[in-house]
């Protein structure tokens, strides 16, 4: 794992007790999903769903892939998608290059394309904006976790889902162009790293 990347994530894990006991309930659900799965050695399919797939969903695409790596959880893939495809926000993408994810563009297009690497040893994270039944994304046998109310009062119907939760987060775009910007981009990403990984620390 790239240096920078295991540092933080190191960091990270020492601050499971600063998530409520409320909210942990709520990750446990996630985590005896991913629990079943292992058991019955099926694929691990986790879609994050906003309504714009540009910010949220995709830290939780990313973290959720880079937690089962770091605790060694096999055959998990990962997902975004949202109610509409925008592109994935630059404010977003440099919070994930702050930590040390190593961004490669690799189309140039209203909606690009982006390579995200973490460990030399495995395949970048794959990252556009997207709506939530795209191509790319499972249609069965899949967990929907909503990063925003609006996708979950919006998404009223989830064909192919096992399990449905809402996980939402407030959403930093409201900081765009403020001196906070940067700071709250940094604060959502480390919040669901953080939630992200302590539902990947539940399993056995």
């Amino acid at each position: 794992m790239i240096t920078s990347i295991k540092t933080y994530c190191d960091e990270l894990i020492k601050e499971f007790d600063s998530i409520t006991s409320e909210r942990k309930i709520l990750l446990e659900k996630i985590s005896q999903y991913i629990q079943q799965k292992t058991q019955e050695r099926k694929p691990i399919q986790l879609v994050y769903i906003c309504t714009h797939n540009s910010r949220r969903s995709h830290f939780g695409q990313i973290w959720s892939k880079v937690a089962a790596h770091y605790y060694k959880v096999n055959n998990v893939q990962t997902f975004s998608g949202g109610t509409e495809a925008t592109a994935f926000n630059i404010n977003a993408i440099n919070a994930i290059k702050r930590v040390g994810f190593d961004v490669k563009k690799t189309t140039e297009t209203t909606n690009p394309i982006y390579h995200l690497y973490y460990d030399e040893s495995e395949k970048p994270i794959e990252c556009f904006s997207k709506v939530y039944n795209d191509d790319v994304n499972p249609k069965h046998e899949f967990a929907a976790i909503m990063t925003c109310s609006d996708a979950e009062e919006n998404c009223p119907f989830i064909p192919g889902v096992e399990l449905r939760i809402g996980t939402t987060y407030n959403d930093p775009k409201a900081f765009d162009n403020t001196p906070l910007q940067d700071a709250k981009y940094d604060e959502r990403c480390k919040q669901i790293a953080l939630e992200t990984f302590y539902v990947f620390s539940k399993i056995n």
